[in-house]
């Protein structure tokens, strides 16, 4: 495949189209064609395609059968050249780059929609106006020049073709679908909630738990609501804050236990009970709205469904088809093996480049063989427990391995300066803003437990432990978010590059990617393509490792689990 073309959908159902030089300029006439799918099916040995949005665009091309084997992503691109020059958070859409460009009045950004329920009525609806072909490649070509003033273009470079290749494969995800047996889901939610009774309340096991939490308090007390259970506490002269799970193991009172069994239940209840099946699964698939980059640091999320939260329990409704098997991947401690990566520390190096536990090798060197202490001390170096043991434990690890310690305290200091803070390719950490503003626009519930149907259905919960340091103006939470963010943003910069090479080994095999979070990737595939996979996962492992950080000698390997259901894989 060569060369790379322009596209504009029109109103129509059709395209602009026109071929570019590899200086990203017209190298041909602007032609106009009546079938977009056609205009791409038709020209098949294009090695990119670029256009204004893949969510506008891709799914209708997948809806014809026709697949693209690369793309240049003009908003998403913009997304992430905005936050590199400190301007994150300004509009993105290609409209408001093209004021921009010549001077106008920058227009805001569409609000983003909801995915509906069993539908994907979302995607196929552009999310903001749609540009003429040469307006377009005015855009197109800004941000190539723009490209060349980052601090490493190559890397920045780099790091929008991976984004970009994320969307592709986000809106083939979306499409593939999961495979969902709704017969059994609906016998796990028999055996844990019992029967469901007419009108919509609660099924006999909650009401049974209600009872008994009601029962152990002496009078009615609503378990599906907190200040009523913290009021309840209180007139049995117990003081409790919340009613998170850590906090009412400490407690010593007969609610407790039936009161967590509710709590429990109520999430599947509420999250994937029979609603949510009736509403996310059809034909024996569940398709969620996956969004590549979706957080700051360039984690996934899902728009609808709650796809990155589904319990153990109900993964035993993820069965493959006949014949085929889920190929279920885990990156082995992939934070510490990026630290490794971005900071060059030569000890942490040696350490991460062995296909072996990794914290019991820190253990090893600098924990008296503790790999416990190891672990936390290396977390606690990435996410920022810098006081009590936290504190001690990071001094005997910047002892063994000063420059890792030295490179997340540097990036610490930077965000509590107020300075950028950017992953290995470029990725930067947009300025402070006010809580409740950033934390919408990062997708943080602000709910207390952060556990409602809602945030469950919206939000990837990976991120949201650390996110309110992103949303918080205390320079302290900043800091420890930055120090958070160049480790897990480099990350998912590399699991982008992961994806999109596992795509590129898939594309010639029947089997599908249908699951992605953070560190974890699924492949539906025949049976005899299993073990094809597997090895398609480790190579694309190690290619990304080295697209994204160069000649290092760290390994990023995985656990692979061939199964035929998901909850068998763990």
């Amino acid at each position: 495949m060569t060369g790379r073309w322009a596209l504009a959908p029109t109103e129509d159902g059709g395209a602009q189209v026109a071929p570019l030089g590899p200086d990203g300029l017209p190298a041909g006439p602007v032609r106009r064609e009546p079938d977009l799918a056609a205009a791409v099916r038709g020209r098949p040995d294009i090695a990119r395609w670029v256009w204004r949005s893949t969510a506008e665009v891709y799914p209708r091309l997948l809806a014809a059968g026709v697949r693209v084997e690369r793309c240049y992503d003009i908003e998403d691109a913009e997304t992430l050249l905005l936050g590199h020059e400190g301007r994150g958070g300004e509009p993105r859409s290609a409209a408001a780059a093209l004021a921009r460009l010549r001077g106008g009045p920058v227009p805001p950004d569409p609000p983003q929609r909801s995915a509906e329920p069993g539908a994907q009525s979302a995607l196929f609806e552009p999310q903001g106006a749609r540009l003429p072909l040469e307006d377009l490649l005015a855009v197109y070509a800004e941000q190539r020049r723009r490209h060349d003033r980052a601090a490493h273009p190559d890397r920045m470079r780099l790091l929008t073709a991976a984004e970009s290749a994320g969307m592709l494969v986000a809106a083939e995800m979306n499409r593939a679908g999961l495979p969902w047996r709704a017969d059994v889901h609906r016998q796990v939610l028999r055996e844990l909630l019992g029967e469901r009774y007419a009108g919509g309340g609660e099924p006999r096991r909650l009401a049974e738990l209600a009872d008994e939490v009601s029962a152990a308090f002496g009078r009615r007390v609503r378990p599906d609501l907190p200040a009523d259970v913290v009021k309840a506490f209180a007139r049995a002269g117990i003081k409790v804050g919340s009613t998170r799970r850590w906090e009412l193991r400490s407690v010593d009172h007969p609610a407790v236990e039936p009161l967590l069994a509710y709590k429990r239940l109520y999430r599947i209840w509420v999250a994937h009970g029979w609603s949510w099946l009736q509403d996310w699964v059809r034909d024996g698939r569940f398709r969620p709205e996956f969004l590549a980059g979706g957080t700051v640091t360039g984690r996934w999320v899902t728009n609808g469904g709650g796809a990155l939260q589904i319990p153990k329990v109900i993964r035993r409704a993820v069965v493959a088809d006949p014949g085929w098997r889920l190929v279920v991947a885990d990156a082995d401690q992939m934070e510490p093996r990026v630290l490794a990566a971005i900071s060059r520390d030569p000890g942490l190096m040696e350490v991460a480049g062995r296909e072996t536990d990794l914290y019991q090798s820190v253990s090893d060197r600098a924990f008296s063989g503790d790999r416990a202490q190891a672990k936390l001390a290396v977390l606690g170096a990435v996410y920022g427990q810098t006081s009590g043991d936290g504190l001690k434990n990071l001094a005997a690890l910047r002892r063994r391995f000063p420059r890792a310690v030295a490179y997340v305290d540097e990036a610490a200091r930077a965000g509590e300066e107020g300075r950028l803070v950017r992953t290995w390719l470029g990725r930067t950490c947009p300025p402070a803003a006010g809580r409740d503003d950033a934390a919408e626009e990062a997708g943080i519930p602000l709910a207390e437990d952060g556990d409602t149907a809602g945030s469950a259905h919206r939000h990837d919960r990976h991120d949201q432990q650390w996110m309110p340091g992103y949303a918080s103006t205390d320079s302290r939470a900043r800091g420890r978010f930055a120090r958070n963010f160049v480790v897990q943003g480099s990350a998912a910069d590399w699991a982008l590059l992961l994806l999109a090479a596992l795509r590129r080994t898939c594309r010639d095999m029947a089997a599908e990617l249908v699951f992605f979070q953070h560190d974890e990737v699924i492949v539906h595939c025949p049976a005899q393509e299993a073990d094809t996979v597997v090895e398609a996962i480790r190579d694309a492992a190690e290619l990304a490792g080295r697209l994204t950080f160069g000649e290092t000698p760290v390994r990023f390997p995985f656990t692979t689990a061939v199964v035929e259901c998901y909850a068998d894989a763990k």
